[in-house]
This record gives C-alpha cells, sequence and structure tokens, in this order.
C-alpha cells in the first residue's frame, strides 16, 4: 500500500477543483492532490458549457440563413444540417483527456486516476493509495437526475452529454424539464429539425427568472414551433417498437426520444461521506459561507454542494474555500448574480427578480422597453423580448435588471459592478450608450422612470 500526504486534497478535477488547486498552489505554496475518477477537466470544457454553446452557435447559423438570407438579397441553396460533421467540428475544439493530464501534471499537482473514498477526516483511499492531508476540497459536481417515472428505463434517454454524441437528429424529442438547459436544448434541436416538446412542472420555464423575462421567452420559443407544456410532469413512458409514448397531464404524446433536463443529483454516493459525518441534502453538500461542510477540515465547492451552480460560482466557491483553509476567510456572496440561458433571444438577469424583491419588502417600481422597438432588434424583424429595470421606488437604486436579447449575457454581466456599487434607475437613464446597440434598450427602460 502507498501512502502519501499533501497539504490539500482536491476531489475532483473541474472548474471549482482547478480553481482550488491553483489558489492553494499558488498563494499558499500547498502541495496539492487531484484525485478523479471520470473526467479530467470536469464537465464545464468536455461535456457541457463549451460543447453545447457550439452546438447553439451552429444552430442559430442554420436558423439565421434559413430565414434571413433571403430578405437580404443572399441567395442561398437549401441549407441542411449533417449532426454528424457538426459533432466532429465541436469535438475539435475540446482538449483531450491525455492533454488535461499533461495540464495538471506540469502544474505539479499529484494526479490520481479512480474513485476516491474518504477512510476518515484526513484519509483518501484512492484504490492501493492513501493520501494523507489537514485539508480536503470536495468538488466532484454533479450529474442528471432520472426521475422516477414509470417506464422511464424503457426510454433509453438522453442528457446534455449524450444528446451531444448523436449522429442524426431526433425525428421528435421530449425535453423534461423547462430550466437553461432543457431551454436550450429544445431550441438547438427544434432549429436543427426536430419536433420538440417541453414539459415543466411548475407555472413557467426558466423558474428562477424573473416572470415577465420568462414569459418573453416562451413567446419567442413558441413562435419557433417548440410546444410548451407548464404545470405538468410526465406520469408514464411506454415503449412502442422504435417510438415512445408519453403520458401527460390530460394527453399521451409520441416522440422518438426523451431528454432529460429536470435536475441534478450530487456525485457523492462513493466518498463514503455519511461515515465520516458530512451533511449531504437532495441539493448537495451543506456548506456555510465559508464552503465548510459539517466537517472540520473538510469544504466543498461546485455543482457537489448545495447552492448556485454555474461554472463561475464553481471556482469562486472554490476560491472562498481554499481562502479559509490558510486563514484569509472570507464570506461567499451571490446577491448580485449575473445568470443567463443561452438560447435565441438569450435571457439574463442581474440581482432581484420583481417577485423577489416584494417578498423582500422593497416599495418596488418597474420599467420596462420592448425589444421590438430597438433599431438593431428591427434588423432581424424581433416579435418578443423586453429590458426590465426593478428598482426601490424611495431611494432609486436598481435592484434586478432582467433582458430578453441577443446578447443579453454581456449586457448584464456588465452590469453586476453597477448593482453592487447601488447604481439608480436614474444612473442608468443618463448613461452613454452605442447606437444601434441591443444595450440601449436598457437606457430606454430606465428614461421611462424619470
Amino acid at each position: 500500500m502507498t501512502k502519501e500526504t499533501y497539504d490539500l486534497i482536491v476531489l475532483g478535477a473541474g472548474s471549482a477543483a482547478r480553481d482550488g488547486a491553483a489558489k492553494a498552489s499558488r498563494e499558499h505554496g500547498a502541495r496539492v492532490a487531484i484525485v478523479e475518477s471520470t473526467r479530467w477537466g470536469g464537465s464545464c470544457p468536455n461535456v457541457a458549457c463549451r460543447p453545447t454553446k457550439a452546438y447553439l452557435l451552429a444552430a442559430e447559423l442554420l436558423h439565421d440563413i434559413r430565414r434571413y438570407a433571403p430578405q437580404r438579397g443572399i441567395d442561398v441553396s437549401g441549407p441542411s444540417l449533417e449532426l454528424a460533421r457538426t459533432r466532429r467540428w465541436k469535438d475539435s475544439l475540446l482538449r483531450d483527456q491525455e492533454s488535461w493530464l499533461d495540464v495538471l501534471e506540469k502544474a505539479g499537482y499529484g494526479v490520481y486516476a479512480g474513485e476516491a473514498t474518504l477512510e476518515d477526516r484526513r484519509t483518501v483511499a484512492v484504490g492501493s493509495v492513501r493520501l494523507s492531508a489537514e485539508r480536503i476540497l470536495i468538488a466532484t459536481g454533479g450529474r442528471t437526475a432520472v426521475p422516477g417515472v414509470p417506464g422511464i428505463g424503457e426510454t433509453g434517454w438522453i442528457d446534455h452529454i449524450s444528446a451531444l454524441e448523436l449522429e442524426e437528429v431526433p425525428g421528435s424529442l421530449l425535453v423534461v424539464g423547462g430550466g437553461p438547459v432543457g431551454l436550450e436544448f429544445a431550441q438547438m434541436f427544434a432549429r436543427f429539425g426536430s419536433r420538440v416538446t417541453v414539459v415543466n412542472h411548475g407555472p413557467q420555464i426558466a423558474a428562477r427568472a424573473d416572470s415577465d423575462a420568462a414569459m418573453s421567452l416562451q413567446m419567442a420559443l413558441e413562435a419557433e414551433g417548440i410546444e410548451i407544456v407548464l404545470d405538468s410532469g410526465v406520469h408514464s413512458f411506454a415503449r412502442r417498437g422504435d417510438h415512445i409514448e408519453a403520458t401527460l397531464q390530460g394527453k399521451t404524446i409520441d416522440i422518438s426520444h426523451v431528454l432529460l433536463a429536470s435536475g441534478r443529483t450530487p456525485n457523492v454516493e462513493a466518498l463514503g461521506l455519511e461515515r465520516i459525518g458530512v451533511d449531504v441534502k437532495r441539493a448537495g453538500i451543506t456548506v456555510d459561507p465559508h464552503q465548510r461542510t459539517s466537517v472540520a477540515g473538510i469544504w466543498a465547492a461546485g455543482d457537489v454542494a448545495a447552492g448556485p451552480a454555474f461554472t463561475p460560482t464553481a471556482q469562486y466557491g472554490a476560491r472562498i474555500a481554499v481562502a479559509d483553509m490558510f486563514g484569509d476567510s472570507h464570506t461567499a456572496d451571490y446577491s448580485v448574480l449575473p445568470t443567463a440561458i443561452f438560447t435565441d433571444p438569450e435571457l439574463g438577469g442581474v440581482g432581484l427578480t420583481e417577485a423577489e424583491a416584494k417578498m423582500q419588502g422593497y416599495a418596488v417600481e418597474c420599467v420596462v422597453h420592448q425589444l421590438r422597438l430597438v433599431t438593431r432588434a428591427q434588423y432581424f424583424g424581433t416579435q418578443f423580448g423586453l429590458y426590465k429595470v426593478v428598482f426601490d421606488a424611495p431611494t432609486r437604486r436598481v435592484l434586478g435588471v432582467h433582458v430578453v436579447c441577443r446578447g443579453a449575457s454581456d449586457i448584464v454581466g456588465t452590469l453586476a459592478l453597477g448593482l453592487r456599487l447601488g447604481a439608480t434607475v436614474d444612473d442608468l437613464a443618463a448613461m452613454h450608450h452605442v447606437y444601434p446597440t441591443f444595450a440601449e434598450g436598457l437606457k430606454a427602460a430606465a428614461e421611462q422612470a424619470a
């Protein structure tokens, strides 16, 4: 049996793990071990963020050629998609596993491939190797949650990972879940040529988004032919030869593929956390604002920890954890968190929704400007989209901004600093802007509060 001692053991090799390891090594001179059982580099660069956005770009390009080329005097013979070629292009953008391993080894980490199990709060077993450290960061990520729907095992369901490996476009697709992943894949495959239905348990798609913004996006998706079923789940699945019958609330639909996007579950089963007393809930490992778990000397960050599940917040949480480990303690603050759904139009938001602001007791006022009134949007014949500013009436301070348009992610991302510094709706109205851009709609919205 081999034994090794480190200053920090990091379980996982994704965004949180790599940022945590880098900070510990660079700023604190720590000797770091990284353990990974599945995928060097983690989900985001390999099977999630980067490859998904590549497919979304391909879908947007295909859509734009079909819709806008003829009216702009561009003659293009009917564009078609060969998904196998799109997949090869997507794969060419990704770093291979050997390259990821080389990067980590050159960074000076002890690198261990295999399933990690915590024997106690300072000891990690990886096969025949025993690693020990005063500090352990759990960053093992999450995976697609499989709902307990009768017949689901017969469907051969796909998720955001396996969908990107398809060689042919599904004839018809049921997307279970109306959150960011479900909506992005729904529009992507609809533009590729699938007949798409989205079923969502709640009363609105994009449950965490502002209700007006979510409705605006829903109308845009429905205008492209995507069917959206709200306040419903799937009651059962039944395999019928090469097709699947899905029974929803009040009707049965026939589809060729089922894509699961209704939630995530943390990768914790192999770790043996219950043996050493680390508290885990359905949403993930319970952490405090320092990313500490219920067991001293063990921290958690990224999708495996309860809290916001985004690549930037995974990195942020890992940095918070490492700072705490080495005596430079800070608390995590997600009060001004920009987020986006990369549909077309995108749905971007930062700060509080109107409903959240009211729940927190603010005297809320809102102003809205429709995207179709913005010159840049008129080039696209845009019908749906908006700019909404939520602000506190007495102080005029902006509480939240919600945008549905192309480039919304860039617009809300740049506003995060302004909200943190206390920008008012009058500040937004007085700012200069570039014409013609999508961003000018934000100024036009704010001017309505004068």
